[in-house]
């Protein structure tokens, strides 16, 4: 019996299935199901609250929502070897997991009846992080259907995905279009030993709170524009931007913006300056 419910502990349940991680999937599985208990409460109080769930493999992270009040969980798994894991922490939670069989790449969010309130808490597969972080905020209209993103990410990711200008190392398109629609912050570090098999990085949560109302801009014209500054990032942007197709002068003139700045100087204000610039411009 686990801490939490009275399941089986997550090493009993994952030798029973043959569920060996691999690596093809990103699968780095969580058997610590205190640690889990801490990243569902991390994403704030759950009654009442629909909850995605990507990648819950054996289910340590799925027991814990579900333990600790969640009204409706819906995990999506692509590896069906962990389904008959998933089955048993369904019966165990009666009407409360729905469990979608297929690749959260290809899922159709809005098909799966998500009602508010909704969040999203997953330990994501490292292989698909970062594209699965920036398809949920790319939809529109905005803001999406959930209130907040709690996620683990490898330490690199996350500093990324934080990143201002006062970190240019880290800074990218990820850290403006994060910062552009999202209050986003580092909750805290997971060491390597808390997996299996452990990763060769440290992991962290990462938080994000949709803003609802960002700075107005069209998420094209955003992403073109960084696209370029970061393309050449260690150039002046009176260069990096010449492939936009227009002179980069009177463009970052009427955003403001200092034609000898790099990418990595500009805050997300002036990204979107930039971009409605060059929307303007074009006509």
């Amino acid at each position: 019996m686990s801490a939490i419910d009275d399941l089986p502990p997550l090493r009993d349940v994952v030798r029973e299935h043959g569920l060996d991680a691999r690596k093809s999937l990103g699968q780095n599985f969580l058997f610590d199901l205190n640690l889990t208990s801490r990243i569902a409460r991390a994403s704030g109080p759950l009654e009442g609250v629909t909850v995605v769930e990507v990648g819950p493999g054996p289910g340590g992270l799925t027991r814990a929502l579900l333990a600790l009040g969640a009204r409706r969980v819906v995990a999506v798994e692509r590896d069906e070897r962990c389904l008959p894991a998933l089955a048993a922490i369904a019966e165990r939670y009666p009407g409360r997991l729905e469990v979608v069989s297929g690749d959260a790449l290809e899922t159709d969010w809005s098909a799966l009846g998500i009602e508010a309130p909704a969040r999203v808490v997953a330990n994501l597969p490292y292989n698909v992080a970062t594209v699965l972080l920036t398809g949920w905020l790319e939809q529109d209209p905005w803001p999406p259907i959930f209130e907040s993103f709690t996620l683990m990410f490898q330490r690199e990711v996350a500093e990324r995905i934080v990143a201002t200008p006062d970190e240019p190392k880290d800074y990218g398109r990820l850290g403006v279009l994060c910062g552009w629609r999202t209050k986003a912050r580092i909750l805290f570090d997971v060491s390597p030993a808390a997996f299996h098999p452990p990763p060769k990085v440290v992991s962290s949560v990462v938080q994000l709170v949709p803003r609802p109302d960002p700075l107005p801009c069209r998420l094209k014209d955003l992403t073109t524009v960084t696209q370029a500054a970061f393309g050449q990032r260690r150039k002046m942007l009176r260069q990096s931007l010449k492939p936009l197709g227009m002179n980069p002068t009177p463009l970052l003139e009427q955003a403001g913006i200092d034609p000898t700045a790099r990418a990595e100087t500009v805050p997300v204000e002036g990204f979107v300056a930039l971009a409605n610039a060059w929307r303007s411009l074009r006509g």
